[in-house]
Protein backbone atom coordinates (compact mmCIF):
# COMPACT_ATOMS: atom_id res chain seq x y z
CA UNK A 1 0.00 0.00 0.00
CA UNK A 2 0.92 3.65 -0.41
CA UNK A 3 0.15 5.85 2.13
CA UNK A 4 -1.40 9.28 1.01
CA UNK A 5 -2.10 11.69 3.67
CA UNK A 6 -3.61 14.47 1.21
CA UNK A 7 -6.57 12.21 0.21
CA UNK A 8 -9.29 14.35 1.68
CA UNK A 9 -10.68 10.55 2.76
CA UNK A 10 -7.74 10.92 4.75
CA UNK A 11 -7.40 14.12 5.76
CA UNK A 12 -11.29 13.87 7.07
CA UNK A 13 -10.84 9.90 8.35
CA UNK A 14 -6.99 8.90 8.90
CA UNK A 15 -7.81 5.76 11.16
CA UNK A 16 -8.66 3.05 8.10
CA UNK A 17 -5.54 3.85 6.60
CA UNK A 18 -3.40 3.78 10.10
CA UNK A 19 -5.29 -0.05 10.70
CA UNK A 20 -3.77 -1.04 6.96
CA UNK A 21 -0.11 0.13 7.88
CA UNK A 22 -0.58 -1.37 11.63
CA UNK A 23 -2.11 -4.68 9.91
CA UNK A 24 0.66 -4.90 6.67
CA UNK A 25 3.86 -2.35 6.67
CA UNK A 26 4.32 -0.97 9.95
CA UNK A 27 7.51 0.41 8.95
CA UNK A 28 6.11 2.14 5.91
CA UNK A 29 8.24 4.61 3.31
CA UNK A 30 6.24 7.00 2.81
CA UNK A 31 7.07 8.29 -1.20
CA UNK A 32 5.14 11.62 -0.80
CA UNK A 33 6.20 12.34 2.95
CA UNK A 34 9.91 11.09 1.62
CA UNK A 35 10.27 9.50 4.93
CA UNK A 36 9.24 6.61 7.18
CA UNK A 37 5.49 6.59 8.69
CA UNK A 38 5.23 4.32 12.15
CA UNK A 39 2.14 3.37 13.43
CA UNK A 40 1.89 1.19 16.20
CA UNK A 41 1.84 1.59 19.70
CA UNK A 42 4.54 -0.23 20.92
CA UNK A 43 6.73 1.00 18.16
CA UNK A 44 5.41 4.77 18.75
CA UNK A 45 6.30 4.71 22.32
CA UNK A 46 9.75 3.18 21.71
CA UNK A 47 10.61 5.61 19.04
CA UNK A 48 9.47 9.10 21.28
CA UNK A 49 12.07 7.94 23.54
CA UNK A 50 14.86 6.69 21.16
CA UNK A 51 17.84 9.05 21.82
CA UNK A 52 18.82 7.95 17.57
CA UNK A 53 15.64 9.41 17.01
CA UNK A 54 16.67 13.11 17.55
CA UNK A 55 13.96 15.86 17.95
CA UNK A 56 16.06 18.07 15.48
CA UNK A 57 13.92 18.11 12.47
CA UNK A 58 14.64 22.03 11.75
CA UNK A 59 18.24 21.69 11.35
CA UNK A 60 18.17 19.26 8.79
CA UNK A 61 15.25 20.67 7.06
CA UNK A 62 16.98 24.43 6.62
CA UNK A 63 20.25 22.60 5.29
CA UNK A 64 18.74 20.67 2.83
CA UNK A 65 19.76 22.20 -1.10
CA UNK A 66 16.16 22.38 -1.73
CA UNK A 67 15.61 25.39 0.73
CA UNK A 68 19.33 26.11 1.05
CA UNK A 69 18.97 30.14 -0.48
CA UNK A 70 15.58 30.43 0.84
CA UNK A 71 15.60 33.09 3.01
CA UNK A 72 12.36 32.69 4.63
CA UNK A 73 13.37 29.10 5.30
CA UNK A 74 16.49 29.87 6.63
CA UNK A 75 14.77 32.63 9.27
CA UNK A 76 12.22 29.92 10.08
CA UNK A 77 14.46 27.75 11.22
CA UNK A 78 16.81 30.55 13.08
CA UNK A 79 14.14 31.03 15.44
CA UNK A 80 12.18 27.93 15.88
CA UNK A 81 15.44 26.02 16.23
CA UNK A 82 15.74 27.32 19.43
CA UNK A 83 12.33 26.05 20.19
CA UNK A 84 12.71 23.31 23.40
CA UNK A 85 10.23 20.82 21.05
CA UNK A 86 13.29 21.03 18.63
CA UNK A 87 16.23 20.52 20.64
CA UNK A 88 17.59 17.45 22.62
CA UNK A 89 19.88 16.91 25.34
CA UNK A 90 21.54 19.07 26.95
CA UNK A 91 19.58 22.04 25.25
CA UNK A 92 16.46 20.79 25.48
CA UNK A 93 16.85 19.76 29.29
CA UNK A 94 17.95 23.22 30.19
CA UNK A 95 15.06 25.33 28.13
CA UNK A 96 12.40 22.50 29.53
CA UNK A 97 13.40 22.39 33.09
CA UNK A 98 13.24 26.75 32.95
CA UNK A 99 9.34 26.01 31.43
CA UNK A 100 8.57 23.01 34.26
CA UNK A 101 8.91 25.80 36.97
CA UNK A 102 5.59 27.30 35.61
CA UNK A 103 3.82 24.36 34.35
CA UNK A 104 3.43 22.53 37.38
CA UNK A 105 0.38 20.49 37.97
CA UNK A 106 -0.14 22.87 41.22
CA UNK A 107 0.55 26.16 39.46
CA UNK A 108 -2.10 25.24 36.84
CA UNK A 109 -4.92 23.90 39.36
CA UNK A 110 -4.91 27.73 40.65
CA UNK A 111 -6.09 28.92 37.24
CA UNK A 112 -9.22 26.71 37.66
CA UNK A 113 -10.97 29.91 38.89
CA UNK A 114 -10.51 31.92 36.11
CA UNK A 115 -10.85 29.00 33.03
CA UNK A 116 -13.88 28.33 34.77
CA UNK A 117 -14.71 32.38 34.61
CA UNK A 118 -13.79 32.85 30.76
CA UNK A 119 -15.75 29.56 29.56
CA UNK A 120 -18.99 31.03 31.27
CA UNK A 121 -18.16 34.57 29.67
CA UNK A 122 -17.78 32.65 26.09
CA UNK A 123 -21.19 30.61 26.72
CA UNK A 124 -22.88 33.56 27.83
CA UNK A 125 -21.92 35.56 24.90
CA UNK A 126 -24.23 32.58 22.36
CA UNK A 127 -26.49 30.80 25.12
CA UNK A 128 -29.44 33.06 23.66
CA UNK A 129 -28.55 32.50 19.86
CA UNK A 130 -28.93 28.59 19.77
CA UNK A 131 -26.00 28.20 17.25
CA UNK A 132 -22.47 28.81 17.62
CA UNK A 133 -18.68 28.01 15.75
CA UNK A 134 -17.41 25.39 18.64
CA UNK A 135 -14.16 26.34 17.39
CA UNK A 136 -14.34 29.99 16.33
CA UNK A 137 -16.62 31.14 19.60
CA UNK A 138 -15.11 29.07 22.09
CA UNK A 139 -12.51 26.46 21.64
CA UNK A 140 -10.04 29.03 19.80
CA UNK A 141 -10.81 32.06 22.24
CA UNK A 142 -10.19 30.05 25.31
CA UNK A 143 -7.26 28.81 25.64
CA UNK A 144 -5.49 32.22 24.09
CA UNK A 145 -6.98 34.30 26.47
CA UNK A 146 -5.49 32.14 29.09
CA UNK A 147 -2.29 31.70 27.68
CA UNK A 148 -2.16 35.31 26.52
CA UNK A 149 -3.27 36.15 30.05
CA UNK A 150 -0.34 33.90 31.60
CA UNK A 151 2.44 35.77 28.97
CA UNK A 152 0.67 39.01 30.13
CA UNK A 153 0.11 40.17 26.48
CA UNK A 154 -2.63 42.09 26.61
CA UNK A 155 -6.57 42.06 24.85
CA UNK A 156 -5.87 44.13 22.17
CA UNK A 157 -3.16 42.06 21.07
CA UNK A 158 -4.95 38.43 20.66
CA UNK A 159 -6.79 38.85 16.86
CA UNK A 160 -3.57 39.75 15.64
CA UNK A 161 -1.58 36.91 17.48
CA UNK A 162 -4.23 34.18 16.11
CA UNK A 163 -3.70 35.25 12.53
CA UNK A 164 0.18 35.35 13.43
CA UNK A 165 -0.48 32.44 15.14
CA UNK A 166 -2.26 30.54 11.48
CA UNK A 167 0.10 31.56 9.20
CA UNK A 168 3.00 30.05 11.36
CA UNK A 169 0.92 26.29 11.83
CA UNK A 170 1.66 26.20 8.18
CA UNK A 171 4.93 25.76 8.70
CA UNK A 172 5.00 23.85 12.20
CA UNK A 173 2.08 21.91 11.36
CA UNK A 174 3.55 20.49 7.98
CA UNK A 175 0.26 21.98 5.61
CA UNK A 176 -0.46 20.08 3.07
CA UNK A 177 -0.90 21.90 -0.62
CA UNK A 178 -0.15 25.21 0.15
CA UNK A 179 2.88 26.07 -1.44
CA UNK A 180 3.63 29.48 -0.35
CA UNK A 181 3.74 28.52 3.49
CA UNK A 182 7.34 29.23 4.13
CA UNK A 183 6.87 32.73 3.11
CA UNK A 184 3.51 33.70 4.86
CA UNK A 185 5.18 31.44 8.36
CA UNK A 186 8.29 33.12 8.08
CA UNK A 187 5.66 36.73 8.18
CA UNK A 188 4.21 35.56 10.83
CA UNK A 189 6.97 34.69 12.88
CA UNK A 190 8.90 37.78 12.35
CA UNK A 191 5.79 39.19 13.18
CA UNK A 192 4.74 37.57 16.68
CA UNK A 193 9.30 38.13 17.33
CA UNK A 194 9.19 41.64 16.66
CA UNK A 195 6.18 41.84 19.04
CA UNK A 196 7.70 40.09 21.94
CA UNK A 197 10.97 41.69 22.07
CA UNK A 198 8.93 45.34 22.19
CA UNK A 199 6.85 43.30 25.52
CA UNK A 200 10.29 41.88 26.98
CA UNK A 201 11.64 45.13 26.67
CA UNK A 202 9.09 46.65 28.66
CA UNK A 203 9.39 43.99 31.21
CA UNK A 204 13.21 44.68 31.87
CA UNK A 205 12.13 48.08 32.81
CA UNK A 206 8.99 47.43 34.38
CA UNK A 207 8.40 43.46 35.45
CA UNK A 208 4.78 42.07 36.42
CA UNK A 209 3.21 38.96 37.87
CA UNK A 210 3.00 37.15 34.48
CA UNK A 211 5.24 34.06 32.38
CA UNK A 212 7.07 36.59 30.55
CA UNK A 213 8.88 38.49 33.38
CA UNK A 214 9.58 35.55 35.32
CA UNK A 215 11.50 34.31 32.35
CA UNK A 216 13.20 37.63 31.94
CA UNK A 217 14.06 37.16 35.65
CA UNK A 218 15.92 33.66 34.60
CA UNK A 219 17.57 35.46 31.59
CA UNK A 220 19.28 38.50 33.98
CA UNK A 221 19.50 36.25 37.40
CA UNK A 222 20.60 32.91 36.01
CA UNK A 223 22.39 33.36 32.43
CA UNK A 224 20.14 30.21 31.69
CA UNK A 225 18.71 31.69 28.53
CA UNK A 226 19.84 34.12 25.71
CA UNK A 227 17.66 37.18 24.65
CA UNK A 228 16.89 34.99 21.59
CA UNK A 229 15.95 31.91 23.42
CA UNK A 230 13.09 34.22 25.27
CA UNK A 231 11.74 35.37 22.85
CA UNK A 232 11.54 32.33 20.54
CA UNK A 233 10.27 30.91 23.70
CA UNK A 234 7.48 33.15 23.95
CA UNK A 235 6.43 32.92 20.95
CA UNK A 236 6.79 28.71 21.32
CA UNK A 237 4.27 29.44 24.49
CA UNK A 238 1.65 31.34 22.81
CA UNK A 239 1.30 29.21 19.62
CA UNK A 240 1.58 26.14 21.58
CA UNK A 241 -0.31 27.31 24.25
CA UNK A 242 -3.58 27.30 22.12
CA UNK A 243 -2.86 25.06 19.02
CA UNK A 244 -3.44 22.06 20.67
CA UNK A 245 -5.76 23.00 23.45
CA UNK A 246 -8.05 24.24 20.73
CA UNK A 247 -8.55 21.09 19.14
CA UNK A 248 -8.74 18.79 22.01
CA UNK A 249 -12.11 21.03 22.74
CA UNK A 250 -13.06 20.39 19.22
CA UNK A 251 -12.18 17.12 18.50
CA UNK A 252 -14.08 16.25 21.96
CA UNK A 253 -17.16 17.79 21.50
CA UNK A 254 -17.30 16.56 18.20
CA UNK A 255 -16.58 13.16 19.13
CA UNK A 256 -19.55 13.69 21.60
CA UNK A 257 -22.38 14.78 19.17
CA UNK A 258 -21.34 11.63 16.35
CA UNK A 259 -21.66 9.12 19.64
CA UNK A 260 -25.14 10.09 21.45
CA UNK A 261 -25.02 7.82 24.16
CA UNK A 262 -21.43 9.04 25.29
CA UNK A 263 -22.69 12.48 25.05
CA UNK A 264 -25.75 11.34 27.13
CA UNK A 265 -23.74 9.80 29.75
CA UNK A 266 -21.41 12.12 30.46
CA UNK A 267 -24.48 14.79 30.79
CA UNK A 268 -26.23 12.51 33.14
CA UNK A 269 -22.96 11.78 35.27
CA UNK A 270 -20.71 15.21 35.09
CA UNK A 271 -18.47 13.64 37.42
CA UNK A 272 -17.12 11.33 33.93
CA UNK A 273 -15.16 14.27 32.66
CA UNK A 274 -11.98 13.40 34.04
CA UNK A 275 -11.88 9.89 32.01
CA UNK A 276 -14.00 11.52 29.26
CA UNK A 277 -11.33 13.67 28.67
CA UNK A 278 -8.40 10.95 28.27
CA UNK A 279 -10.97 9.09 26.18
CA UNK A 280 -11.54 11.60 23.81
CA UNK A 281 -7.78 12.37 23.75
CA UNK A 282 -7.19 8.52 22.97
CA UNK A 283 -9.60 8.55 20.48
CA UNK A 284 -9.07 11.50 18.46
CA UNK A 285 -6.59 14.12 19.73
CA UNK A 286 -5.21 17.11 18.63
CA UNK A 287 -1.70 15.85 17.76
CA UNK A 288 -1.51 13.48 14.76
CA UNK A 289 1.86 13.03 14.56
CA UNK A 290 5.65 13.52 15.51
CA UNK A 291 8.09 14.28 13.36
CA UNK A 292 11.79 12.73 14.19
CA UNK A 293 15.33 12.66 12.59
CA UNK A 294 17.21 9.44 12.50
CA UNK A 295 21.03 9.53 13.81
CA UNK A 296 21.83 6.36 13.60
CA UNK A 297 20.74 3.74 11.16
CA UNK A 298 18.10 1.55 12.83
CA UNK A 299 16.21 -1.77 11.80
CA UNK A 300 12.40 -2.01 12.28
CA UNK A 301 9.93 -5.09 11.33
CA UNK A 302 13.19 -5.65 8.75
CA UNK A 303 13.23 -2.45 7.07
CA UNK A 304 16.29 -0.25 7.78
CA UNK A 305 15.84 3.31 8.64
CA UNK A 306 19.08 5.02 7.28
CA UNK A 307 19.98 7.77 9.30
CA UNK A 308 19.21 11.64 8.51
CA UNK A 309 15.62 9.67 7.16
CA UNK A 310 12.68 11.44 8.42
CA UNK A 311 10.32 9.39 10.97
CA UNK A 312 7.06 10.37 11.40
CA UNK A 313 5.52 9.31 14.51
CA UNK A 314 1.88 8.30 14.33
CA UNK A 315 0.32 8.93 17.64
CA UNK A 316 -3.33 9.30 16.64
CA UNK A 317 -2.73 5.71 15.07
CA UNK A 318 -0.94 4.28 18.39
CA UNK A 319 -3.80 5.87 19.94
CA UNK A 320 -6.35 3.26 18.05
CA UNK A 321 -4.19 0.35 18.20
CA UNK A 322 -5.93 -2.30 18.58
CA UNK A 323 -2.43 -4.57 19.70
CA UNK A 324 -2.98 -2.56 22.78
CA UNK A 325 -6.73 -1.11 22.86
CA UNK A 326 -9.65 -3.24 22.84
CA UNK A 327 -12.01 -1.83 20.90
CA UNK A 328 -10.35 0.80 19.70
CA UNK A 329 -12.55 2.01 17.76
CA UNK A 330 -15.33 2.62 20.15
CA UNK A 331 -15.50 5.68 22.56
CA UNK A 332 -15.67 4.79 25.87
CA UNK A 333 -15.60 7.34 28.72
CA UNK A 334 -15.35 4.83 31.67
CA UNK A 335 -12.65 3.01 29.84
CA UNK A 336 -10.24 1.97 32.51
CA UNK A 337 -6.31 0.88 31.27
CA UNK A 338 -6.19 4.27 28.81
CA UNK A 339 -2.04 4.62 28.33
CA UNK A 340 -2.62 6.52 25.24
CA UNK A 341 0.21 8.81 23.81
CA UNK A 342 -1.86 11.98 22.98
CA UNK A 343 0.97 14.19 24.88
CA UNK A 344 3.52 12.20 23.78
CA UNK A 345 5.94 9.95 25.68
CA UNK A 346 9.46 10.07 27.45
CA UNK A 347 11.24 13.65 27.33
CA UNK A 348 9.60 15.37 25.11
CA UNK A 349 6.14 14.59 26.88
CA UNK A 350 4.01 17.89 26.27
CA UNK A 351 4.89 20.21 29.33
CA UNK A 352 1.51 21.90 28.71
CA UNK A 353 -0.57 18.65 29.38
CA UNK A 354 -1.83 19.64 32.65
CA UNK A 355 -2.97 22.75 31.52
CA UNK A 356 -4.65 21.34 28.21
CA UNK A 357 -6.58 18.65 30.21
CA UNK A 358 -7.51 21.43 32.86
CA UNK A 359 -8.84 23.79 30.03
CA UNK A 360 -10.76 20.52 28.21
CA UNK A 361 -11.98 19.24 31.22
CA UNK A 362 -14.02 23.05 32.16
CA UNK A 363 -14.93 23.65 28.53
CA UNK A 364 -16.68 20.16 27.44
CA UNK A 365 -18.26 19.92 30.63
CA UNK A 366 -20.05 23.25 30.44
CA UNK A 367 -20.88 22.98 26.88
CA UNK A 368 -22.43 19.53 27.55
CA UNK A 369 -24.16 21.36 30.88
CA UNK A 370 -25.01 24.90 29.57
CA UNK A 371 -26.19 23.99 25.81
CA UNK A 372 -29.31 22.00 26.21
CA UNK A 373 -30.22 19.94 22.86
CA UNK A 374 -26.93 20.40 21.63
CA UNK A 375 -26.33 18.76 18.13
CA UNK A 376 -23.86 19.18 14.82
CA UNK A 377 -25.55 21.83 12.38
CA UNK A 378 -26.31 21.00 8.79
CA UNK A 379 -22.76 20.88 6.56
CA UNK A 380 -19.66 19.09 5.64
CA UNK A 381 -16.55 20.03 8.06
CA UNK A 382 -13.46 20.73 6.60
CA UNK A 383 -10.35 19.52 8.70
CA UNK A 384 -7.34 20.92 8.88
CA UNK A 385 -4.46 19.51 6.03
CA UNK A 386 -1.87 18.86 8.28
CA UNK A 387 0.64 16.01 8.72
CA UNK A 388 1.10 17.21 13.09
CA UNK A 389 -2.04 19.18 13.90
CA UNK A 390 -5.83 17.40 13.49
CA UNK A 391 -8.65 19.52 14.20
CA UNK A 392 -11.42 21.34 12.07
CA UNK A 393 -11.22 24.66 10.73
CA UNK A 394 -14.99 25.50 12.29
CA UNK A 395 -17.64 23.52 13.85
CA UNK A 396 -21.13 24.67 13.55
CA UNK A 397 -23.59 23.44 16.12
CA UNK A 398 -26.77 23.85 17.40
CA UNK A 399 -29.11 24.15 20.68
CA UNK A 400 -32.13 25.61 22.22
CA UNK A 401 -31.35 28.67 23.13
CA UNK A 402 -32.25 30.62 26.42
CA UNK A 403 -31.68 33.84 28.20
CA UNK A 404 -28.25 34.64 29.63
CA UNK A 405 -27.98 33.48 33.23
CA UNK A 406 -24.74 33.60 35.01
CA UNK A 407 -23.17 29.65 35.72
CA UNK A 408 -25.68 26.55 36.98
Amino acid sequence: MSYDPSRPDVIADPYPAFRLLQAQDPAHWSGILRGWVVTRYADVKTALHDRRLSSDRITPFVAHESVRGCPHVQELGRIAGRWVVFNDPPAHTRLRGLINTVFTSRAVERLRPRIHEIVDELLAQVTDRGTMDVIGDFAYRLPVIVIAEMLGVPPEGREQMKAWSDELALFIGSALGTPDKYERAARGMADMCTYFREVVGARRRQPREDLISALVDAEQQGGQLSEEELVATCVLLLFAGHETTTNLIGNGLLSLLRHPDALAALRADPSLIGPAVEELLRYDGPTQAQVRVALDDIVLHGKTIRAGDRVFVMVNAANRDPARFDEPDRLDLTRADNAHVAFGYGAHFCVGAPLARLEGQVAIAAAVRRLPGLALAPGELTWLPSMVFRGVRSLPVMFRPFARTSRL
